[in-house]
Order: C-alpha cells, then sequence, then structure tokens
C-alpha cells in the first residue's frame, strides 16, 4: 500500500511539474490553429491525470 501510494505521489508531483511548464508557454487557442488546438488538448488531458492520481491518493489516505 506504501509503495502504491509513493508511486501516486511521484506521478502527481510530475504531472504539476509538466503542466506548469505547459501554461507558461500556452497563450490560449488560437482560431483555426492546428498547434494551439493540439496544445489544449493535451494540457486537458494532463489535467484529467493529475486529477485522477489526486482522486486514487485521497481514497487512499480515507482509508487509512
Amino acid at each position: 500500500k506504501t509503495k502504491k501510494f509513493q508511486e501516486l505521489i511521484e506521478k502527481r508531483d510530475k504531472y504539476r511539474q509538466k503542466l506548469t511548464g505547459m501554461y507558461k508557454n500556452f497563450r490560449g487557442v488560437v482560431h483555426e490553429s492546428a498547434v494551439s488546438e493540439l496544445r489544449y488538448s493535451e494540457i486537458k488531458v494532463y489535467e484529467d491525470l493529475l486529477n485522477s492520481v489526486v482522486e486514487e491518493i485521497n481514497k487512499i489516505e480515507n482509508a487509512k
């Protein structure tokens, strides 16, 4: 249980760091720009990954 918890903490930190870097360079979705739309989609994927990891961490913490 503690090994999985530690792995989740590491994933959470990695995703947060990645998102922070992505947000720094993101200026919004430019109309009819495929690149900005792809960046936006990638940000949303990482946000979902981060949220699912945080939810799993909370479940483990609440089970203790």
